[in-house]
């Protein structure tokens, strides 16, 4: 039975770990997977509906009605689709953040899409980003990272990425967001964010992105290939 290796990354909204993740799946030929974006997908699906994102029978009731596929284009980006509908750039509006936190927290989510992460990891080679990778969903993981930074730092990463999207907000808005999702995250009884006991702590407060790609990429490199074996223009 052919073995596939699997890193897990975990950390908190908006320390980098989907912008890291991809660029070091394309790098080492890994599959990238945003499990971030499956759950804004049934964030943004209870938001549509009207339903309580708070309440575990209002949501679940929802839930057989969704279909959400992850697809990827020919540059390998992932494309997230409800229901047929390409919902990448809806996700990512800060309402739909908050969506997302809410209806993480429910079990019954988790539940329901916990088999489909744990498949996708057990047919390639994959670089699995999220809250609870490390601890929850890949707790075999081959390499476990736990990525943060200040939310200050993380805050002003992400007022930039929405504002080249063309999303008007603010700072304080998007600080605000920021501390809710981490409390939310935090303190959920379901799978909260911690640091796995056995991941490799990489605060990227003071380095720029390429810096922490750097980190990043020696980690893999240490712990699946040889120097000898990779492009030196790869990293």
């Amino acid at each position: 039975m052919k073995k596939y290796y699997s890193i897990a990354i975990d950390g908190p909204s908006g320390a980098g770990k989907s912008t890291i993740a991809r660029r070091c799946a394309s790098a080492f030929d890994f599959l990238y997977v945003d499990t971030g974006a499956i759950y804004r997908a049934v964030g943004l699906a209870s938001l549509r509906a009207g339903v309580d994102r708070k309440s575990a029978s209002e949501v679940s009731g929802i839930l057989p009605g969704l279909a959400i596929d992850l697809r990827y284009n020919d540059s390998g980006e992932q494309r997230m689709f409800l229901n047929g509908e390409d919902i990448s750039d809806a996700i990512r509006l800060p309402e739909v953040s908050i969506c997302a936190s809410d209806v993480s927290a429910l079990p019954v989510v988790r539940s329901y899409l916990l088999e489909m992460q744990r498949q996708i990891a057990r047919t390639h080679h994959v670089i699995m980003d999220g809250r609870d990778i490390g601890t929850v969903v890949l707790p075999n993981a081959d390499l476990k990272i736990f990525l943060t930074a200040s939310a200050e730092a993380r805050a002003q990463r992400r007022l930039k990425e929405l504002r080249e999207k063309g999303i008007d907000t603010d700072f304080q808005s998007v600080l605000q967001d920021i501390l809710y999702r981490d409390e939310q995250d935090s303190t959920r009884e379901t799978a909260p964010l911690r640091r796995a006991e056995d991941a490799v702590l990489v605060d990227t407060t003071e380095l720029n992105f390429e810096e922490s790609f750097s980190a990043v990429s020696q980690l893999i490199l240490e712990r699946f290939f040889t120097v000898d074996t990779v492009e030196k223009e790869t990293i």
